[in-house]
């Protein structure tokens, strides 16, 4: 049976028909809270396990967030950019994606909904920005009924965070943040919501894991959590046992639309800052360095001579960029970035992700066997360029290089049009591939090309063969290569074979 994300962003209402929302992903958006409980203290739960007591401080606070949308922007035929992201997430692991149910329209309009919790009492209200996605009016229903205007004060898709200003007659019911830092694997939370547009919902369940990426921006470290959440749910708070928000409910993990006790949040820490800004700015300009990364595997690790699989692996630096400005080369290994460690390149994107353009910070580099400290001074949203490429040509010279199991060819004219390579590109071409040998076991396809081992640029085949026989001669178990295919660059450690 396939697994699917479903977004819950929306469910779509139409009169009394509810219906998935464009939100509908294998991995699906949802407002729905679960139960996590804080190992101590131990809260107000009442005697005899009753979650009342955090459900009649916090219900009230909980609203019921109703967009319009034109039928144009949420179309079947449509998708967000984060559902774009879930698509690509799950068919890369060979996982089908399902087609989006077409939504009801009502002439020109379309009406969705989601949910969303009051954090202060003149109205401001925290929800996901796929709730409120492409919406030309808001509307914000009370847990008493009463329904407002809504005003949208600011909203980031990286982190897919919103924030609402609404006008109330008398001072609104609040829920205070709590630490998602203290949650622990078997806490109960509860999650509170409007499934379906059924009416406020309280499910319990407990934290199942942490630190869940799903791939879908910067900012994945979702919690875990097997209380029911379905759609609708997505922008309502996930509590503690003190009845404190700890996370956000914003997606599920489906095979047929409904929960499967598979769901996620965004981690209340996360949130609040980002809440912060947007409450201030309105936006986010998140900070931008300019690199494309990888993990540093054993072998990586290994060939460039670092004692631990930690860090992120320079792939490709973009010209231009406040990397490529910085000095920062591909081959390096950014193991730091200010006092903060970087043990995995999702480290490394929230890092800067959290950084504002114009900060400066040093940027600790694994380089040449030793640590290269650089400073870099941020960039911003906009700070992208494409990297420039020169010329290079060279004669067939086909060539076997037994110790990695590849046959190798230089670059010529011909070699360079039949592969569409940019001016420039300067290596050795893969002419054929032994299929029982480390480079297939490690990912090397033929038409590769190899710019550089170990780091170091080769200009042709003979480059190739005497710097992978070095690397063996200097003791290593492994080669790291540099592959250009299809446009982009990415390394590759092929572990070393007797000749």
């Amino acid at each position: 049976m396939s697994s699917l994300l479903r977004k819950h962003r929306t469910a779509a209402i139409v009169g009394a028909a509810i219906i998935v929302g464009a939100g509908a992903l294998p991995f699906a958006f949802s407002n729905s809270a679960t139960v996590a409980a804080a190992a101590e203290p131990a809260g107000i739960v009442a005697p005899g396990g009753s979650f009342a007591p955090i459900v009649d401080a916090d219900k009230p606070a909980v609203v019921t967030v109703t967009t319009t949308m034109k039928a144009t922007d949420t179309s079947a035929d449509s998708n967000s950019p984060m559902d774009e992201q879930f698509r690509q997430f799950f068919e890369n692991q060979g996982i089908p994606f399902p087609k989006q149910a077409p939504r009801q329209q009502q002439g020109q309009r379309t009406m969705a909904l989601g949910s969303g919790f009051v954090i202060s009492p003149d109205g401001i209200i925290v929800t996901n920005n796929h709730v409120i996605q492409n919406a030309v009016d808001i509307k914000v229903t009370l847990d008493d009924g009463t329904e407002l205007p809504a005003k949208l004060l600011g909203a980031d898709a990286k982190s897919d965070l919103a924030v609402l200003k609404i006008s109330a007659p008398k001072p609104l019911a609040t829920i205070a943040w709590g630490d998602s830092n203290r949650l622990k694997l078997g806490d109960q939370i509860l999650a509170i919501g409007n499934p379906f547009g059924i009416g406020t919902t309280v499910t319990a369940g407990i934290v199942s894991a942490r630190g869940r990426d799903l791939h879908s921006g910067p900012y994945d470290d979702f919690i875990q959590i097997d209380a029911p959440i379905n759609h609708g749910n997505s922008g309502g708070p996930l509590v503690d046992r003190e009845g404190n928000v700890v996370g956000i409910n914003t997606a599920i993990y489906s095979p047929n639309g409904g929960s499967v006790g598979v769901g996620f949040a965004i981690p209340s820490n996360e949130a609040k800052a980002i809440v912060a800004k947007l409450e201030k700015s309105g936006s986010i300009d998140h900070g931008y360095l300019g690199v494309a990364i990888q993990p540093v595997t054993s072998d990586v690790a290994n060939a460039m001579g670092l004692s631990k699989t930690e860090g992120a692996l320079v792939a490709n630096v973009t010209d231009d960029t406040p990397a490529a400005r910085a000095g920062i080369k591909s081959g390096d290994i950014v193991t730091a970035v200010g006092n903060e460690t970087v043990k995995t390149p999702k480290d490394l994107s929230r890092l800067v992700a959290d950084l504002s353009p114009g900060d400066k910070r040093s940027v600790t580099l694994w380089r040449d066997g030793k640590s290269v400290d650089v400073s870099v001074t941020i960039g911003g949203n906009d700070d992208t360029k494409q990297a420039a490429n020169d010329n290079g040509d060279g004669k067939i010279q086909p060539s076997n290089q037994p110790s990695i199991g590849v046959g190798l060819a230089n670059l010529t004219p011909d070699v360079r049009q039949q592969l569409n390579l940019p001016r420039g590109v300067e290596g050795a071409v893969v002419a054929s591939v032994n299929p029982d040998k480390p480079a297939a076991a490690a990912g090397i396809q033929t038409g590769d090309v190899i710019v550089s081992v170990n780091d170091q640029p080769v200009r042709n085949a003979h480059d190739v063969q005497t710097a992978v026989a070095k690397a063996g001669k200097d003791g290593r178990k492994s080669v790291l290569l540099l592959i250009e295919r299809d446009g982009g660059k990415t390394f590759v450690a092929v572990p070393f074979i007797a000749a």
